[in-house]
């Protein structure tokens, strides 16, 4: 398993990857939910989607929008299991161990974290509603 700070600085190399921001929705997701919820959403993501040796629709799981972690996961190269083995060195085939979910949910935090966003209350407001609504408590 690579270094975050070593991930992170190959992913600010990727266009593609470099591209990815939060949108109005995602950013009222936050702001509402906390970034405690957030962080806890972003556990179960991890945990039900990626974690399994073999996950549903590996490659495909992960919407392109609609809650902050989906773009974060884009963002840092764990919207799949391929992309966990080319970016983070954490390879397929095997259920993901608790220190390499723990990896993941921690890039997923350093880019939401990272991304100007004013989580405090009433700072942002939603120009549309999410393209798709999660029940994550």
């Amino acid at each position: 398993m690579r270094a975050i700070t070593d991930v992170f600085a190959a992913l600010e190399r990727s266009p593609f990857r470099r591209r990815f921001r939060l949108g109005p929705a995602e950013r009222a997701t936050l702001a509402g939910k906390g970034l405690e919820a957030v962080r806890a959403h972003a556990r179960r993501i991890v945990r039900e989607r990626l974690a399994p040796a073999h996950p549903r629709n590996d490659g495909r799981q992960t919407p392109m929008r609609g809650h902050p972690v989906f773009i974060a996961q884009h963002a840092t190269a764990t919207c799949c299991r391929g992309c966990l083995g080319k970016w983070h060195d954490i390879g397929a085939g095997r259920a993901l161990s608790a220190e390499e979910e723990a990896h993941a949910v921690a890039a997923i935090m350093r880019w939401i974290e990272a991304q100007d966003v004013g989580t405090q209350a009433g700072e942002i407001t939603a120009s549309r509603e999410p393209q798709l609504k999660l029940d994550l408590k």
